[in-house]
This record gives structure tokens, sequence and C-alpha cells, in this order.
């Protein structure tokens, strides 16, 4: 009888403690990294950054998997009901975390319920760029120029209610501007219907925008930041242009879903804290106009917070909706 107790205790004791251990020795396998929006865009050039920087921290692959549609849900979907493992997590970003659930009048999942903070990784610039054949060169001068041709132009975004759309439809309201919003799958695709000239400018992420720029078949007019970026310091922002209080900041970050073990998350948070503190990595990040930001999973759940209400104050005001 003594025998059988200690027997049973021990398998209990071991049942335990297994996964207490696979905790431990995480990860045993190849990691999958969701970006919910086309390639080519930033999300998915950032999500493939931080993927190489902790590939050799963490010792185990990381597959990026681009999985577009919906403004982000459908990535975003993926990873909430996905197993709480720590092996598939969300390159996240504002649209699919923190508008969308002002956006669409149902979504399959609920951001703040069902995915986890792990870290943020970067604050982005913004840019207002507009097609290298538009003969404006500053902010005023496309004010004026959109003025004298109302309804003829148009602007591009990734998608309807995404950060690009919203801080277009914020222009138009500034300024008192007549344009035509045209969605994309993503930031890739606008950004070549821009240096094309089939759109005649588009508000968005920086690390898009800037090979375009760089060819010279896009032209740089303004950042919507509280400062210059350093990847363009000629380029001045919004309110040196001439309209204050329009900032628009982007940012990235890493979740996971609900429920994912602690130890595994903070595993995966000093994984991507170590891999921004290389000089290589953050020279990389703010080469492309974003501003490495490692920080705690508190710290970017509480920022979390914050941003869900600035955006949703924000789709109140453009009245943008997505049924």
């Amino acid at each position: 009888m003594f025998r059988r107790m200690i027997a049973a205790s021990l398998a209990a004791w071991a049942a335990f403690a297994l996964p207490a251990a696979a905790k431990d020795t995480y990860p045993t396998k190849p990691i999958r990294l969701i970006v919910p929006f086309a390639a080519g865009g930033s999300s998915d050039v950032l999500g493939r950054l931080v993927a190489e920087g902790i590939r050799p921290i963490l010792g185990q692959p990381i597959i990026v998997e681009n999985k577009p549609g919906a403004g982000g849900n459908i990535g975003g979907e993926m990873v909430a009901k996905a197993d709480p493992d720590g092996y598939t997590l969300l390159l996240a970003a504002a649209g699919p975390t923190v508008i969308n659930p002002h956006l669409y009048s149902t979504m399959s999942f609920d951001p703040a319920k069902d995915l986890a903070p792990i870290s943020i990784i970067a604050r982005e610039h913004n840019l207002m760029a507009v097609n290298a054949e538009l003969p404006v060169k500053t902010l005023q001068e496309f004010i004026g120029y959109v003025g004298k041709n109302p309804g003829k132009l148009a602007y591009g975004s990734p998608g309807n209610g995404s950060p690009a759309h919203l801080a277009g439809e914020l222009l138009k309201q500034r300024a008192d501007l007549q344009m035509q919003h045209v969605p994309y799958r993503g930031s890739g695709p606008a950004v070549t219907d821009l240096a094309a000239g089939h759109i005649a400018v588009m508000i968005d992420n920086m690390p898009a925008l800037l090979p375009q720029v760089q060819s010279g078949r896009v032209r740089a007019i303004a950042v919507p930041s509280d400062t210059r970026a350093k990847a363009m310091p000629d380029v001045p922002t919004f309110a040196e242009a001439g309209m204050p209080d329009y900032v628009v900041m982007a940012w990235k970050g890493v979740m996971a879903p609900a429920g994912t073990p602690p130890a595994i998350i903070g595993k995966v948070q000093k994984a991507i804290a170590q891999a921004l503190q290389a000089p290589e990595m953050r020279k990389r990040l703010e080469d492309l106009g974003a501003e490495p930001a490692a920080g705690t999973s508190a710290a970017f759940a509480e920022q979390i917070q914050r941003e869900t209400v600035w955006w949703g104050d924000l789709v109140k005001r453009t009245g943008a909706t997505i049924e």
C-alpha cells in the first residue's frame, strides 16, 4: 500500500513538473511570427528584422508568415485562437489591436481579452509623400493644389480603417480638402501605385515609403511626428510645415495568445530587449524611420490601453466605420 502511495505521488509530481520543465526549455521547435499584413509593408519589414534578431537568442528558427486581410483581423484572429504555448506570436500594430474594435461592428476575437502583450519593438515615424510628378514640394503647396482640384486627387492606404486611412481623413478635415480614398491590401501595393502615379498621396509608415523616396519616384512632404525623423532629417514635421497638433505616430510590437505562461512571455520579452540593444539592429531600425523601444510587458499593456482610447476618439472624429 505504501509503495502504491509513493508511486501515485511520484506520478502526480511528474504531471505537475513536466509543464514547468517545458517552459524552462522553451523553445524546442520553430516559432511562427504572424504578420497580419501583406509582404513589403512596414509590419513585414520590422517583423523580419525582429525575427532575425531574436533567432540566435532563442536558438530556434522564427518563421515569418504574412496573413493579410480585414485590416489585420485575419492574422490577429489566427494568433488569438492559437494554442497559448509560445509557438505562435503576432507582429502587433495599432490596426488589429486598438483601432479595429472601434471600426468593426463585429469581430471574431477581442484583442483586449484574447491577446497578451509581450513587448513593443519600435515607435515609427509616419511620412506624408506624394508622387514625384505632382507639382508640389511643401504641405502648404499640396493643400493649395488640392483646393484648386477638389475631388480629383486620391490618397491611398493599406486598407479601410488602417492608421493611414484615418490619418488621411484627419488631414482632409483639418485642411478642408476633398480627396478620394483608395484602400489596398497592404502598404506594399499602395506604395507601388503611389510611385506609378495611380494615386497622388499617402500618409503611411516611413519604412514602407522610404525606398521609393530614395528612388526619386516619390517625394517626401512632412512627418506627422513631434520631432523630425533621424532617417530623413531634412523633412519637416507637420507643425513646422504649418499644421500644428497633427501627430500620428505608429508602433509595432509582439503579442501572444492570452493564457500563454508568464515564463514564456518573459523569455520572449527578454530576447527582444537583448536583440534591440545591438547597435547594428538599432541603426537598421533608425535608418527605416523607426525608434527602437523595447520595454516590459506591463508597460506595453498600459500603452495599448492608452492608445485604444486615443484611436477610438480619432475614429469618432473622422466618422470612419466598417461593416
